[in-house]
């Protein structure tokens, strides 16, 4: 995939999900770019997953936010999630740091409830994403071995 754009190989990793698959996807996505104004995305075609990552800077550390994409689910995960007063018990998982939330529907990331998360996971952040930057995408890793994509 040399020569191609960030753009066009998210477009063909994405292709190989199953079409409602997809769909949860593109929604969620266009909620996130309008509520991440200026976020560098951040891409691994990892073996488990397709995750897009959203922060301030191209280093993976600085990320707040990813969409994992599997081939029967989408999980937004909060990467400082464990951080976060939750106490309408929203987020899932036990691990030391990261949190997430399992999308049903693009329509979740309305959701008031989630949509404060989201606002003070960003109002947390070491590194605040600058919204009059221009949104980059970038293609951190590719992995050679991958799961199926369709379930």
């Amino acid at each position: 995939m040399k020569g191609l754009s960030p753009a066009k190989q998210w477009d063909i990793f994405l292709s190989r999900f199953d079409p409602k698959i997809k769909a949860l996807v593109r929604g969620a996505l266009l909620r996130l770019r309008k509520r991440l104004p200026g976020a560098v995305e951040l891409v691994y075609d990892n073996y488990n997953a397709l995750v897009i990552g959203f922060g301030a800077t191209d280093r993976a550390s600085d990320a707040l936010f990813s969409l994992a994409i599997y081939p029967k689910w989408v999980n937004l995960f909060f990467l400082q999630g464990a951080g976060l007063d939750d106490s309408e018990g929203l987020l899932q998982g036990s691990g030391n740091v990261v949190r997430h939330i399992r999308l049903s529907a693009p329509l979740l990331l309305d959701d008031p409830r989630v949509r404060d998360l989201m606002d003070r996971a960003k109002a947390q952040a070491a590194k605040a994403i600058d919204p009059r930057a221009k949104r980059r995408m970038i293609i951190k890793a590719v992995s050679p071995k991958q799961r199926p994509r369709k379930p």
